[in-house]
């Protein structure tokens, strides 16, 4: 598993965590984006990608001048990088020695004009997903928009979704289900997008932000909820063993509330089973599907992003 500070890589390799997670690297710019892969993991600081393949990373000129906000492994082996922006827009970014090219595709969706922010600025990829040939890219704000083709091609999804999706996650093993957690709680397809079913008894409260699903049981789910992004926010970590028709909130060895959001990004569960989240700057683990948790480790600063390799 990758762990990302502000400005600092970190990894923990699963079935060693009595050991603490050992510093990769240190970057000068703000860690915004990251993919852990089997041979390969990917980290976006400022205007440049890291590629992790040994002990030091290579850095790569990707060419793109928008935010980049998220990061997808389409292939390894020859490397296909999907990169999502502020903008929004996304970008196709291949070990050539050649900066990433941006795919048009996506760039040319009649329902772009939809897109917008609470705040008035330009929207933004938030999060990237994918199983096989599909992707799926959430657009913060302007639901989700997949592709059948390895990002070849871009449709959106079909209404239903609630539009403020701020983490878009797939199945290891159902081919065709995709989990959304937006503003008003979870959404799930089962038919890759093209109807929604809102997933919301048992929250205290509905705004979502991070979402995980088991690697073998795509059933055992794990989300963040609290009251919003103001003051007061109140966030807790909920579970779920029905694929989200009912949730009950975490609370053994896990903090009954948080001060911050858990955001994006900081709830994961790595290839063998195992939970993981975030909470400001403790990282905490749970052997047992998310029943209950302990802190294992207290970072130099706080964490802002989890990344565990999956299997396809």
């Amino acid at each position: 598993m990758l762990i990302a500070t502000n400005n600092q890589i970190y990894e923990l390799v699963e079935g060693h965590e009595a050991a603490p997670p050992a510093l990769q690297f240190s970057c000068a710019e703000q860690i915004t984006g990251m993919e852990e892969g089997w041979q390969v993991s990917a980290v976006a600081a400022g205007d440049e990608i890291a590629l992790l393949e040994g002990r030091q990373p290579r850095w790569l000129a990707a060419g793109i001048a928008e935010p980049i906000e998220s990061l997808l492994l389409v292939e390894e082996e020859p490397l296909r990088l999907l990169v999502g922006t502020e903008g929004p827009h996304l970008y196709l970014l291949a070990d050539e020695g050649r900066p990433a090219c941006r795919l048009e595709s996506f760039a040319e969706l009649e329902c772009r004009h939809k897109w917008h922010t609470p705040w008035g600025g330009p929207a933004a990829v938030r999060s990237l997903a994918r199983r096989g040939a599909w992707l799926y890219a959430d657009i913060h704000v302007g639901s989700i928009m997949r592709s059948p083709d390895r990002g070849f091609s871009w449709e959106p999804v079909q209404p239903g979704l609630h539009e403020d999706v701020h983490q878009v996650v797939t199945s290891a093993v159902l081919e065709e289900r995709v989990y959304a957690n937006t503003a008003d709680a979870v959404y799930i397809s089962e038919d890759r997008g093209h109807s929604w079913a809102h997933r919301d008894q048992g929250l205290a409260t509905h705004y979502g932000r991070a979402i995980a699903v088991h690697p073998r049981d795509p059933d055992c789910l794990l989300a963040s909820f609290s009251r919003g992004p103001g003051q007061r926010v109140e966030g807790r970590l909920y579970r779920s063993e029905d694929a989200g028709r009912t949730w009950t909130q975490v609370r053994g060895g896990f903090p009954e509330t948080t001060r911050e959001n858990i955001d994006t990004f900081q709830v994961t569960f790595s290839a063998g089973g195992t939970a993981w989240a975030a909470v400001e700057d403790t990282l905490y683990r749970s052997a047992d599907r998310g029943a209950s948790w302990e802190a294992v480790w207290k970072a130099p600063g706080p964490i802002a992003l989890l990344s565990c390799a999956c299997a396809d």
